[in-house]
């Protein structure tokens, strides 16, 4: 027999280390995308509720299921409308930072939001729009400061989860005022996304705790005759450098990451959550009453973590002009009852 090459594939992947706790349960959005439609928000966020399977006509002309029904598993996320309390205007500084230039806070905000953030006593909110009005040859762009409400939803809690979403599309002109006409009121997932359209998932993975490297990086489990560990790396390195690289599969944190999931397509955007609710309810959850998305695939996070959602940062080339037909959702018990 002749010399077989030695075959010792890297265990694990080190795109994401650190492989850190997120600081918080909320995703952070650090980058948003350039819109060419008129001003508009650029992302939305939701509960995610579980999963159901669905059966769509194929639309995608390259598929060889083109025109045929597809299973596909999908995600339900529980979609409450959005209140945007606040008004924030960005200006770049000599170093082309962003740095807050002003805010403007809807008058009589509700009483759950006290539960999140100290709110301000006294402000006036037209003096701090008609600031803004006046200097938007300095306003680089403005974002709105929104929060859920988890009452409308399934999740046991009252305190709402804060995020802030950018505007874009159109003037700067054009974006005051259409911030200004969001500001007070309640946003709709229908007035931000469409169905069919893509969009990009931010969430925290689903929590593991500490767990050693055979489950962390998937690394060999070791002969019991030749060493005292069996559930550990087989050797930390080379003498020299004399100290353990970070490369090396340790022991450590595993999930409650933040990840990002880039063009998931959303099938269907509804109002009645009995549609997609299975009997029983979803495990861990409960029953969506209030509206709803249909996203096609699976999602970060355990049920009833917050889903961000935001507008494609790297679409797809091709994206079916019309949003996709559903023939049948799977209402059955997820416990079999």
């Amino acid at each position: 027999m002749g010399h077989r090459k030695k075959h010792a594939p890297k265990r694990g992947s080190l795109a994401f280390l650190p492989r850190g706790r997120a600081a918080r349960p909320i995703g952070r959005i650090r980058y948003w995308p350039r819109v060419e439609e008129g001003p508009t928000l650029l992302g939305f966020m939701g509960y995610k509720a579980g999963m159901t399977h669905v059966f769509v006509v194929e639309d995608h002309p390259g598929s060889p299921y083109y025109g045929r029904e597809v299973m596909r598993a999908v995600t339900i996320i529980d979609a409450p409308p959005l209140l945007v309390f606040a008004l924030r205007a960005y200006v770049r500084d000599e170093n082309g930072c962003l740095r807050t230039f002003t805010e403007a806070w809807m008058k009589d905000p509700p009483k759950d939001l006290e539960r999140a953030l100290i709110l301000p006593k006294t402000h006036n909110p037209e003096e701090a729009l008609k600031r803004m009005e006046e200097n938007l040859d300095r306003i680089s762009e403005f974002r709105v400061l929104v929060a859920t409400q988890p009452r409308l939803a399934s999740v046991p809690k009252k305190k709402p989860d804060i995020a802030e979403i950018k505007i874009d599309g159109g003037t700067v002109q054009e974006q005051f005022e259409y911030a200004k006409s969001l500001l007070g009121r309640t946003v709709s997932a229908e007035e931000v996304f469409k169905p069919g359209q893509f969009v990009d998932v931010v969430a925290i993975t689903k929590g593991k705790g500490v767990q050693g490297p055979v489950k962390r990086w998937g690394v060999k489990i070791l002969s019991h005759k030749a060493r005292k560990t069996k559930r550990g790396v087989g050797a930390l390195g080379p003498w020299k450098p004399a100290r353990v690289l970070y490369s090396v599969p340790r022991a450590g944190q595993m999930g409650y990451f933040q990840r990002t999931e880039y063009n998931k397509r959303i099938l269907e955007i509804g109002k009645d959550g009995s549609r997609v609710t299975p009997k029983g309810g979803f495990l861990h959850y409960g029953l969506v009453q209030g509206p709803y998305i249909i996203l096609d695939g699976s999602v970060p996070g355990p049920p009833k973590r917050l889903i961000r959602l935001r507008y494609p940062a790297r679409p797809p080339k091709f994206i079916p002009a019309d949003p996709p037909k559903i023939t049948y959702i799977s209402l059955e018990s997820p416990q079999g009852c």
